[in-house]
């Protein structure tokens, strides 16, 4: 009974793991094709934030703004870029749940919804809330301040990514030792 258990619980963290990742990838596919289809909405967001011209305009500071627009909207582009390539590994990611029946289905779909939500987490920590709202001072803007949705997105991202690792860490489960990955779990 104990093992029933045990595979009950890894069969619903499994399918939780893989709700969230479809998710995920739902959110940042929306996303990237927004930025697509309506280039010119984010693409003045980004233009604002690295000039800062909507910061406190500190001398101390200012010599941080990029107000070259060439330079302001190919950073936009690699963002569009980098958020296409997470929702393509994060919809190949859910995929790969949904047909998780196949031996070793799970751990590659688990290890590509790692991929996936760690660009997530590169993007939204490391891009928006770090570079974007400490180096460019975004957090002083009213108008165009995104350290709020970037945090939320990084934590939203990394609660996903914890329950897609738990679900490969259950007693009882077919998971492996640490090191010792080859690909056959699940």
């Amino acid at each position: 009974m104990q093992n029933r258990g045990n595979t009950t619980t890894s069969n619903g963290l499994s399918w939780a793991a893989a709700v969230s990742t479809g998710m995920v990838a739902l959110y940042i596919t929306l996303v990237a094709f927004g930025n697509i289809t309506d280039f010119g909405t984010n693409q003045a967001y980004v233009r604002h934030v690295l000039a800062m011209d909507t910061t406190f305009q500190d001398p101390d500071l200012m010599w941080r703004a990029i107000t070259s627009r060439t330079v302001q909207d190919a950073a936009y582009v690699a963002v569009i870029v980098w958020e296409s390539a997470a929702a393509l590994v994060l919809l190949a990611a859910t995929a790969l749940w949904a047909l998780r029946g196949r031996s070793g289905g799970a751990a590659r779909a688990r290890r590509l919804a790692t991929v996936g939500l760690l660009m997530m987490m590169v993007l939204f920590g490391a891009g928006f809330w770090a570079i974007g709202g400490e180096w460019f001072s975004m957090w002083q803007s009213k108008q165009w301040n995104g350290v709020e949705a970037a945090v939320r997105n990084f934590l939203m991202t990394g609660v996903v990514l914890l329950l897609v690792q738990l679900s490969a860490m259950v007693p009882g489960t077919t998971a492996r030792p640490a090191g010792t990955d080859d690909g056959a779990e699940d």
